[in-house]
């Protein structure tokens, strides 16, 4: 099946979703990847929800991710005398470090992190900012404040302390056990909590290795005085709008959103913007007009893709809230003004000759209506400059290997620099679907898969190049369906799909005709 937008869904599952015939439902509302939300629920749900997408992956013969998203540290109170505590406005209340069945003199906050970095003056607030408190005092082991909005707490309510960086690792020890069993599932992607700082993603890097996309979820302020880094050393991002809200004024998460998604353009990194997008589906059936200009600005803006989330976890509509949000990217994308607005907001060109070939190359393709374009690479930073920069009509997959190319047709920000094929767009190929490599003609390498059309029509396998950019590509070998049947070498089809662009570092020319085709 093919999907008729370029931006993703990511749906999380919950006890709304979690079956096999609704999960089949919202993939073909629209979802291309399914969040685990590993903060709630056992080890054997999740194996279930996992083996389920898989079995639907089978059967729909797509591709289809699955992300982990890791919990990370939770800040909370202990228990309360009476499990509440109605705080009014101006009242004066005590933290202490230990302490059970508290009360407004001695609220448990068992985090001597905490006791360590606040400082007077500073808010902290409680449920999610329900209740705001600043700081007045401090002591050895406890913490005065006065409650500056009123309201209730209850037992072990999380507690955000915007300004405040914490020396806390974004991995716990649950979540590192749920790392190892998320991977020994076989995730796609890995959604870190809680980062901070680049040493974070480090940490992260170095346990989940090559076997999972790392996507850092923006939700703490510190987190974007650190942001290029951050965004350097990860695989995706996520704006966590929801976490991050409560941290920073509502007045700026809109500025820090497009900021955001503008430099994970710039970087070459695929972004997700998340949470309340169509909140009111929860309980209605349909959205309010705001929630849809909302999904809608995100993707002029360019975000890669949008992310239900309480929607699909407990909503009474979670199918409907999918399938709204499907119908609200192929409307925006399908805008006369989304071009000219997506190209206004495109990153700097960096003024190199491989950063020029790769602009032009996108140009020319745009305005000959192309296709595909093929580009001669082995690292995939070809195809990551032409992917920030072109948007196909057609929709396409795409993947890069060592001394290999990478052909696509409707790239945003996907392309990764790796050396291994490349995870794919929420969907990280880990079976060819029956397709078997052969030996390049000019070379001793294997040919690998390139891409394959959402349609599952017209797979293309290329050769492999001598080197990166220089030399033609080999081979194309074109089937009309490859899931089921095996290629031969004389399934050998000599010309491209016209008009195809084919772009290397030592040639840039498109090729309309048979007779002009390089591979025969």
């Amino acid at each position: 099946m093919r999907r008729q937008r370029h931006a993703k869904i990511v749906a999380t599952v919950g006890p709304a979703s979690a079956s096999p015939a609704k999960l089949r439902e919202l993939f073909l509302a629209g979802v291309d990847t399914f969040r685990l939300n590993f903060s709630h629920g056992s080890h054997q749900d999740h194996a279930a929800v996992h083996a389920a997408i898989r079995a639907l992956e089978k059967d729909v013969g797509r591709p289809i991710g699955i992300l982990q998203d890791l919990q990370g540290p939770k800040i909370r109170i202990g228990t309360l005398k009476g499990g509440a505590l109605a705080l009014p406005e101006g009242e004066t209340i005590r933290f202490v470090l230990e302490g059970t069945d508290g009360d407004r003199t001695s609220i448990p906050l068992p985090h001597p992190e905490i006791f360590a970095a606040i400082l007077p003056g500073q808010n902290r607030l409680i449920d999610d900012g329900r209740v705001r408190v600043k700081v007045t005092g401090l002591g050895n082991d406890s913490i005065e404040a006065r409650a500056v909005t009123a309201g209730k707490i209850s037992n072990r309510k999380g507690v955000n302390l915007p300004g405040t960086a914490l020396e806390l690792s974004p991995l716990t020890a649950k979540d590192r056990a749920n790392l190892a069993f998320g991977l020994d599932l076989g995730v796609d992607w890995v959604a870190l909590s809680f980062v901070q700082r680049s040493s974070d993603m480090i940490e992260a890097r170095a346990l989940i290795g090559e076997r999972a996309g790392l996507l850092a979820k923006i939700e703490k302020p510190s987190a974007l005085d650190h942001i290029e880094d951050i965004v350097r050393l990860s695989d995706a991002v996520m704006v966590a709008r929801g976490d991050l809200g409560v941290e920073i004024p509502p007045e700026e998460v809109p500025g820090r959103q497009k900021e955001l998604v503008r430099l994970c353009r710039l970087a070459v990194k695929p972004v997700i913007v998340a949470t309340q997008m169509l909140d009111s589906m929860v309980g209605a059936p349909t959205p309010t007009r705001a929630e849809a200009s909302d999904v809608a600005t995100a993707i002029y803006d360019g975000a890669d893709a949008v992310m239900p989330s309480a929607e699909s976890v407990a909503g009474q509509y979670p199918v409907e809230a999918v399938a709204m949000m499907d119908r609200i990217i192929s409307k925006t994308e399908q805008d006369k003004a989304y071009r000219s607005i997506v190209t206004a907001l495109r990153a700097a060109i960096e003024e190199s000759p491989p950063h020029a070939v790769a602009n032009t190359a996108a140009d020319l393709a745009q305005a000959i209506h192309a296709p595909c374009i093929v580009a001669c690479t082995s690292s995939g930073t070809t195809a990551s400059r032409i992917a920030r920069m072109w948007r196909s009509s057609r929709s396409l997959r795409t993947r890069t290997w060592r001394g290999g190319c990478a052909c696509f047709g409707a790239p945003t920000a996907s392309a990764r620099r790796t050396s291994t094929p490349m995870r794919r767009w929420w969907s990280r190929p880990r079976r060819m679907h029956g397709l078997r490599a052969w030996p390049s003609p000019r070379s001793s390498s294997w040919s690998s898969p390139a891409f394959s059309s959402e349609r599952r029509v017209r797979p293309t396998i290329f050769g492999s190049c001598s080197s990166p950019g220089a030399g033609m590509i080999n081979r194309l070998l074109m089937a009309n369906d490859c899931s089921e049947r095996r290629l031969r070498p004389s399934d050998l089809w000599h010309s491209v799909p016209a008009p195809c662009s084919l772009l290397g570092t030592s040639h840039f020319r498109t090729f309309r005709t048979k007779a002009e085709n390089p591979f025969g």
